[in-house]
């Protein structure tokens, strides 16, 4: 982390006369961090003790103790976020990040966040989920003044509930979200909680998405549908990091969405439950075995499971397209189309003329066509057996036996028992022509069907 100066006296202002004993006060120091790497979780060094998240290529904010209330400190700021190695966007994020740093607190304490603004506009902050005083909810206009730039606002309120909450600005919010600005907030139990368990892997991420033209680094901020870059903690396959979890660990994921569209999210091999949501704990009563949920947009939801199955297993959003990366959506469909003789004629014309889609797209993944500056594949990821053709909202859940318990470095790939692979077929050839076995008094190919309650033997064709 890097450290930056303080900011105090005439760039502090005070959003409520509630908060007035602080104006003056030598403000917290606001870490910063540029590397998009998943931080190790931030035990917490005072205060009431939790066990901290993972946030996924993202970090937990550290804080001041100050009489007895945790002291945080967010800039508002022009940001440059990797994306992927090669694949930069310009964004406004907090404290170099873009999402921001995750908040961690405990149920009962005291907060205190000062927000200081060196956007090019004014903004707010607005903690999503949160009870707290109406004046603290950081709409702009409606419930406090904007930030303006160059200032600084403080916020204070109790940590009310335990969950996991989201924060974002309520000014500009179409331009401010789509740029990036936007960060987790958890609330830890105080204590053992009748419907929140102990867990041994707390992992935590938002869904982001932008448009991003090929070759630029600004996203198109105007945009409503046709996003092309989609994102978990504004990361794209295969630059996010893996989930790791030793083998019969419970782990817990918990996933905000503040894109614009619903994403429902799938884990391979296990099935959880939805323990909570941005409302808090779910009953035990409500709960049932899933292996996706659907996050929508402006939600909160959190899934438990235990990690019995070894293995690389795949997590994404089930929406095809968002496990994609940059793709033009009015390409024509070509499968099927024959592309003989016609290739050579128009590389006269264009040079760089390519077959693209006849077959399908599948090729995409690895074909090595040349792409502007600073964009990103529609496809792309190679594993132990090839090429992934994934982008965008993908990673995987990596389970193994012999991890230490705070063990969170990417294990490499899983190597697989004998004989446990699906592989090509080298025995017999298989006779597809073979007529089926059928009923008595049934035509081959013929399908049966049985009403209801009707005996054996009594088929209707």
């Amino acid at each position: 982390m890097q450290r930056r100066s303080f900011f105090t006296g005439a760039a502090t202002a005070v959003a409520a006369a509630s908060v007035s004993r602080v104006a003056m006060a030598a403000l917290p120091e606001p870490a910063s961090q540029s590397t998009p790497d998943t931080a190790a979780p931030l035990v917490p060094p005072n205060g009431r003790p939790y066990r901290p998240v993972v946030t996924l290529n993202g970090w937990t904010t550290p804080w001041r103790m100050h009489n007895g209330v945790k002291e945080f400190h967010l800039v508002a700021e022009p940001v440059v976020r990797e994306v992927a190695p090669g694949f930069v966007v310009n964004m406004w994020g907090y404290n170099g990040q873009s999402p921001g740093p995750t908040i961690e607190v405990v149920e009962g304490d005291q907060v205190r966040i000062f927000v200081t603004n060196r956007l090019p506009e004014h903004t707010t902050i607005h903690w999503h989920g949160q009870r707290l005083p109406n004046g603290m909810d950081g709409v702009g206009g409606l419930t406090q003044p904007h930030i303006a730039p160059g200032k600084t606002f403080v916020y204070e309120f109790t940590a009310r509930r335990p969950g996991t909450f989201m924060y974002h600005p309520h000014a500009d919010e179409m331009t401010q979200m789509a740029m990036g600005m936007m960060g987790l907030w958890i609330t830890h139990p105080k204590g053992t909680h009748p419907l929140i368990a102990n867990v041994d892997r707390d992992y935590a991420f938002l869904l982001s998405a932008f448009d991003v033209e090929p070759g630029t680094r600004t996203p198109r901020v105007n945009e409503m549908t046709d996003f092309n870059i989609w994102t978990f903690n504004s990361r794209v396959f295969p630059a996010i990091d893996p989930l790791v979890a030793r083998q019969n660990d419970r782990v817990r994921i918990r996933v905000g969405n503040l894109t614009m569209t619903n994403h429902p999210i799938h884990v391979h091999g296990h099935e959880f439950e939805v323990t909570g949501t941005d409302g808090g704990p779910v009953p035990r009563s409500a709960r049932w075995p899933e292996v996706t949920t659907d996050v929508a947009v402006g939600q909160m939801r959190q899934v438990e499971f235990i990690a019995n199955e070894l293995g690389d297993w795949a997590l994404h959003c089930h929406k095809s397209h968002h496990t994609m990366g940059a793709m033009g959506h009015d390409v024509p469909t070509m499968i099927g189309v024959d592309h003989r003789g016609l290739v050579a004629r128009i590389q006269k014309i264009v040079p760089d003329y390519m077959v693209m889609g006849e077959r399908g797209m599948a090729d995409m993944g690895a074909m090595e066509m040349p792409l502007p500056d600073n964009t990103f594949p529609m496809m792309s990821g190679t594993g132990p057996y090839g090429a992934l053709e994934m982008g965008g909202m993908f990673t995987t859940l990596k389970v193994r036996q012999h991890l230490g318990a705070n063990d969170y470095r990417d294990p490499g790939w899983f190597k697989h028992p004998a004989h446990t692979v699906a592989r090509e077929w080298t025995g017999a050839p298989l006779d597809a022509t073979a007529p089926r076995q059928t009923t008595p008094g049934q035509a081959p190919g013929e399908p049966s069907v049985r009403k209801p309650g009707a005996a054996s033997g009594h088929e209707h064709h």
